[in-house]
C-alpha cells in the first residue's frame, strides 16, 4: 500500500511546493513510483514539473466538483516515474462549491481510493491556508510532512495547524484511519545566521524525533530550477539542496518502512507546553 503524504503549513513561503517537486523527483530518484497532487491555487507545482498550465483541460479541482474523472485529469511527466494531477490558476468559488457537498471532508479520499495502489508515494501540495481544500488532503493522508523555514516569524502559525491535525484525527478514528506528524522539514536555513540554528532547536525541542535530521540550505539554485520548470534534482544534482533532497528522500523511505512495521501511535503534541514556551522566546528575541 501506498504512503498518502500532505506537505502542508499554512504560513506560504516555506517551502512546501519546493519540497513537495523535488521530494518527488529523489524518490523517483531511487526507483519509487509517485503520484504528485498539486492543490495549491498557484499552481506552481504543476509548472515547475514542467507542464504548460494551458495545455490541459481540467484540473484536479473539476474532481472536487464532479465536472472531470481522475482519468481525465491524471497526466505524465517526463520522469516516467512520476504522474501529476495539475492544477489551474483560475479557480473560482471553488470552497464554496464544496461546502454543499455531505462528504465534503472526504472528497480526495473517496478520489485516491482507487489508485492508490498504483503508486508508492502520493505527495499532495497544500495550498498555504487551513480551508476545505487542506481538510481534504490531510483526511486524504496517512501523515504530514511539515515544512518549516528557519526563521523565527515562520514558528507562528504551528500551533493552527497541529490544532487542524488534531480536528481531522479525532474525525479518522471513526473509520479506523489514522494522521500522523510523519516529519517537521526545516528548509532555508541560512549558515550565517544564528538565529536559524535556534529556530532548529527550538523545533527539536517539541517534536524531537519527527525533525528530520536533513535541514534543506537557502540556495540560489532552487530558484534557477524553477524558472527552467524543473526539479532542482535534475536542474543541478550536484548543489547542495539537490543533495540535501536526495538525502530528505532516503529519511523517508527508511522512516516510512519503520513507521509500517512498528505501527508507531499518532504524535501528540503538548499545545500547552508549546504556547508558553512559544511566547517566553518570542519576548526574548523581540
Amino acid at each position: 500500500m501506498s504512503l498518502i503524504l500532505s506537505i502542508a503549513n499554512q504560513k506560504g513561503g516555506v517551502g512546501k511546493t519546493t519540497t513537495a517537486i523535488n521530494l518527488a523527483s529523489a524518490l523517483a530518484k531511487y526507483g519509487k513510483k509517485v503520484l504528485l497532487i498539486d492543490l495549491d491555487y498557484q499552481a506552481n507545482a504543476t509548472t515547475c514539473m514542467g507542464i504548460d498550465r494551458g495545455s490541459f483541460k481540467y484540473s484536479i479541482f473539476d474532481c472536487f466538483t464532479r465536472e472531470a474523472a481522475l482519468e481525465e485529469v491524471l497526466l505524465k511527466t517526463k520522469n516516467k516515474r512520476i504522474d501529476v494531477l495539475p492544477a489551474k490558476t483560475l479557480v473560482r468559488g471553488i470552497e464554496e462549491k464544496i461546502i454543499v457537498d455531505f462528504n465534503r471532508d472526504y472528497i480526495l479520499h473517496s478520489l485516491l481510493r482507487d489508485i492508490r495502489d498504483d503508486y508508492e508515494y502520493i505527495l499532495i501540495d497544500c495550498p498555504p491556508s487551513l480551508g476545505y481544500i487542506t481538510t481534504n488532503a490531510l483526511m486524504a493522508s496517512d501523515g504530514v510532512l511539515v515544512p518549516v523555514q528557519c526563521e523565527f516569524l515562520a514558528m507562528d502559525g504551528l500551533t493552527q495547524l497541529l490544532n487542524t491535525v488534531r480536528f481531522v484525527q479525532q474525525k479518522k478514528k471513526v473509520n479506523n484511519e489514522t494522521l500522523t506528524i510523519f516529519g517537521v522539514l526545516m528548509t532555508m536555513l541560512d549558515g550565517r545566521v544564528t538565529s536559524g540554528y535556534q529556530v532548529v532547536n527550538e523545533i527539536k525541542t517539541y517534536f524531537n524525533e519527527k525533525v528530520f535530521q536533513t535541514i534543506i540550505p537557502r540556495n540560489i539554485t532552487c530558484s534557477n530550477a524553477t524558472f527552467y520548470g524543473v526539479p532542482v534534482t535534475v536542474f543541478s544534482p550536484k548543489s547542495k539542496s539537490a543533495v540535501s533532497y536526495r538525502k530528505l528522500a532516503r529519511e523517508v523511505i527508511q522512516r516510512n518502512e519503520q513507521w509500517r512495521f512498528c505501527k508507531k501511535k499518532s504524535y501528540r503534541f503538548n499545545q500547552r507546553k508549546w504556547n508558553s514556551r512559544f511566547r517566553k522566546r518570542r519576548g526574548s528575541w523581540d
